[in-house]
C-alpha cells in the first residue's frame, strides 16, 4: 500500500509518498514540495497546486492519502490562502478517487514522535528513522508530509485490524 501525505500550502506544498512493505516496514517512495511564486496571481497559483499534484498522482499511483488540517491561531490571511491550497488538494485526491484521510498537526507528532508538541527537528529525526533515511528529509514540509504519510498508514492498520 502507498499513502500520499500532504502538508498543505500555497508557497511550498509538501508531499510524501510512503510504501508500507509486506513485512510491515515503511519506504520513502517519493517526496518534495510544490512551489508557487508569491508574484503569481492565486488563481494560476492553485492551478499549478492541482496539475502538478495531478502528475505525482499518475506517477506514483497512491491508494490512498493522509492531509494534514490547518491550525492557525493568529495569522487569518495566511489561514485563508493555506485553505484554499487544502481545498484544492482535497478536490485534486477526490476527482481522482482517493480516498482521504485528515490529521490534526498534533496528532501527526504524537504518531510520529510519541510526543504531540514535537517541533521540527525531533519531527525530521524521527521520519528519518522511521524510513531509514541517511539523512532526515528536507525542507521540512516534506518531512512533515511524509509524517502524515507514516500516521496514515498507522491509522489506516488500526482501523482495518481493530475497527472503531
Amino acid at each position: 500500500m502507498i499513502s500520499l501525505g500532504i502538508d498543505p500550502g500555497t508557497a511550498s506544498l509538501g508531499y510524501g509518498f510512503v510504501r508500507e512493505r509486506p513485512d510491515s516496514s515503511l519506504e520513502a517512495v517519493h517526496f518534495g514540495v510544490i512551489r508557487t511564486r508569491a508574484s503569481t496571481a492565486m488563481p494560476e497559483r492553485l492551478f499549478n497546486i492541482n496539475q502538478e499534484l495531478g502528475r505525482l498522482i499518475t506517477a506514483f499511483e497512491p491508494d490512498r492519502a493522509g492531509v494534514e488540517e490547518l491550525f492557525f491561531s493568529r495569522n487569518v490571511t495566511t489561514a485563508m490562502t493555506v485553505a484554499q491550497a487544502r481545498g484544492v488538494v482535497l478536490l485534486t485526491l477526490q476527482s481522482a478517487s482517493i480516498p482521504v484521510a485528515e490529521y490534526k498537526p498534533n496528532l501527526v507528532k504524537q504518531a510520529v514522535t510519541g510526543y504531540g508538541g514535537a517541533d521540527k527537528s525531533q519531527m525530521g529525526e524521527m521520519v528519518r528513522l522511521l524510513l531509514n533515511l541517511d539523512t532526515a528529509p528536507k525542507p521540512d514540509d516534506a518531512a512533515d508530509a511524509l509524517a502524515v504519510a507514516i500516521t496514515d498508514i498507522h491509522s489506516y492498520r488500526l482501523n482495518t485490524v481493530h475497527p472503531l
